[in-house]
């Protein structure tokens, strides 16, 4: 199925190369909903691109999976049948091991020691880390905190994840977190998350306030715990081809528009984050605010485990390093 899927696509993408070449089209894939602040976010990347280079270089988006899932987009960019996607950072840690420290968990103390280390140099550092796997980071676009949310029990502790199925995505870090704290990890397409929670196939997933509104995850899930376990951002990468098929100044264009969106899209997330609370919570969710103490210890050891990973652990220390001083 995945085989015919990428076939249809390469089709789709080799008949319409010439005009991509004359127009100067990138073609940019994700899987979130439209109403996304994500997805509105790569909207403004797209009309700023358009005023930029007086329309010589535009950007068509395809969101809902259309082009298939986050993993199936990067491997398209990688042979350059895609120009750019968006996906989780937890999913890039497949292609390019220093994104595994984005998704540890409690490694960030607050949104603005997550927005210090993305504007940072550090932060540009670890996006142009994937070069070598043919995939270059542009930015990195605010997806929140991560949290749990279940069926049948609510989690208050630690001890109440035992034994229940937790959707996590494709990445061996968010795998060991559920693991770590007695949970059971099933990695799901997010596609296909919907049908399993209701079906029992797990009995939660864990995911940002927006993200859990508009997949409408919270008809089948009546448990919000908000522990806030990682702050997993959203990668907006290019494939390598595609870029190098850009003149410095559309790169410059690009970056540019990417970099004024990001302003435009954390102002939507805060704004979205506190509308899709009000909005589960009156659908009958309860909103669980744990003691993180538990979590936090419990989890410790997954960073620790790092020490003996120079490259990873410098990254840990330099990223705790950042966090702002409390008075």
């Amino acid at each position: 199925m995945t085989r015919i899927l990428t076939l249809l696509i390469l089709a789709a993408v080799a008949g319409s190369c010439a005009a991509d070449q004359q127009t100067r089209v990138l073609r940019l894939s994700h899987g979130l909903d439209t109403g996304h602040p994500v997805h509105l976010g790569m909207v403004r990347m797209a009309e700023l691109l358009a005023e930029k280079s007086g329309g010589d270089l535009t950007i068509s988006i395809y969101p809902n999976q259309q082009l298939g899932t986050e993993r199936q987009s990067l491997e398209l960019l990688q042979i350059g049948s895609l120009s750019m996607t968006k996906v989780s950072a937890a999913v890039l840690e497949n292609f390019s091991p220093e994104a595994t420290v984005l998704s540890l968990p409690y490694l960030f103390r607050s949104r603005e020691h997550v927005y210090d280390f993305e504007d940072s140099p550090l932060g540009r550092e670890i996006l142009i880390s994937s070069e070598p796997f043919r995939l270059r980071g542009l930015v990195y676009f605010d997806a929140g905190q991560r949290s749990f949310y279940t069926k049948d029990r609510p989690v208050r502790t630690p001890e109440d994840l035992r034994g229940q199925k937790i959707r996590v995505q494709q990445s061996a870090t968010a795998i060991e977190m559920v693991k770590a704290l007695g949970g059971s990890p099933t990695p799901i397409s997010y596609g296909e998350l919907y049908t399993a929670l209701q079906q029992g196939v797990v009995d939660g997933a864990e995911n940002n306030p927006p993200s859990f509104y508009t997949s409408r995850h919270y008809e089948v899930c009546k448990y919000y715990t908000l522990d806030e376990h990682t702050a997993v951002p959203d990668v907006l990468i290019i494939g390598t081809e595609a870029w190098e098929r850009l003149d410095p100044q559309q790169q410059a264009w690009l970056q540019e528009a990417a970099d004024e969106a990001v302003v435009y899209q954390r102002k939507l997330w805060q704004e979205a984050e506190q509308e899709a609370l009000d909005a589960v919570a009156a659908a009958g969710v309860e909103i669980i605010r744990p003691e993180k103490g538990p979590f936090i210890e419990q989890t410790a050891s997954i960073l620790e485990a790092y020490r003996d990973d120079p490259v990873i652990y410098s990254l840990i220390e330099r990223i705790i390093a950042m966090a702002p001083h409390e008075e």
